[in-house]
């Protein structure tokens, strides 16, 4: 039988979604918290991975198992053994074909960002703190250009391992909503610290330190020229896993 979860969590305190030797993620406490339910270990398939201090509102992960537990188990009985700051908001039977990560068609991460000439402890956990005040029209002009089936080796880190380095994005939105600004990126796939380092782009584009037209002539890969900073974790949000 195979077990769909979707999951949210704070990213904060953890290092990553994946099991590393270097902190705990996310996933090992999951698969503990699994495991004192179904009575077996249980290892989960993902959708994809999030990086140390990321937060996911829309992690999909799948398992398999020879005995099914009535389902509420593996949502109000899981999130009995986890942490506060970790829980499984729905579960359902899928397919015998069913693989989270093979079979998605495409994702929707959110980067908060705060614009405010003072710090927010309480945002603190999940938006940059941006003290100037943003262009977002000159914001959204950099963000259009990011629309398509382009090349975004410059918008990935040096040890990213992916085979290839095009990708699709279907959308890019910068919206403000009084203090924060949001930007929502939806696409087929990304590369490592891809939206961040999109983020961080365009953050640079309305704080007037590059043009708009920057993002045009990154991806077609001019010479000489380097994105933005990588913007930091806590602001970046996975929202969501398509089917």
């Amino acid at each position: 039988m195979i077990v769909r979860l979707t999951i949210e969590y704070d990213g904060t305190d953890y290092c990553g979604w994946q099991m590393q030797s270097n902190g705990l993620a996310v996933q090992q406490v999951l698969e503990e918290a699994l495991a004192k339910v179904q009575g077996v270990p249980v290892r989960v398939t993902a959708s994809g991975r999030t990086d140390a201090g990321v937060h996911a509102r829309g992690l999909v992960v799948h398992f398999q198992v020879e005995k099914i537990l009535p389902l509420g188990a593996y949502r109000e009985g899981v999130n009995v053994h986890l942490p506060e700051d970790i829980a499984v908001k729905s579960v359902a039977l899928a397919p015998a074909d069913f693989n989270a990560l093979r079979c998605a068609t495409g994702k929707w991460y959110r980067y908060t960002i705060l614009q405010h000439p003072v710090r927010s402890p309480l945002a603190s956990r999940t938006a940059w703190h941006i003290r100037a005040p943003l262009d977002l029209a000159a914001m959204q002009g950099g963000a259009d250009h990011f629309v398509g089936f382009h090349d975004f080796a410059r918008f990935r880190t040096t040890d990213c391992d992916a085979k290839t380095t095009r990708r699709e994005v279907f959308a890019v939105e910068v919206v403000q909503r009084g203090e924060l600004i949001t930007i929502d990126v939806r696409g087929a796939g990304f590369l490592r610290h891809m939206v961040r380092i999109m983020a961080g782009t365009l953050v640079a584009i309305g704080l007037g330190k590059r043009p708009a037209d920057d993002v045009r002539r990154l991806l077609a890969g001019e010479p000489g020229l380097a994105a933005g900073p990588n913007a930091p974790p806590q602001g970046l949000c996975l929202m969501e896993v398509y089917y």
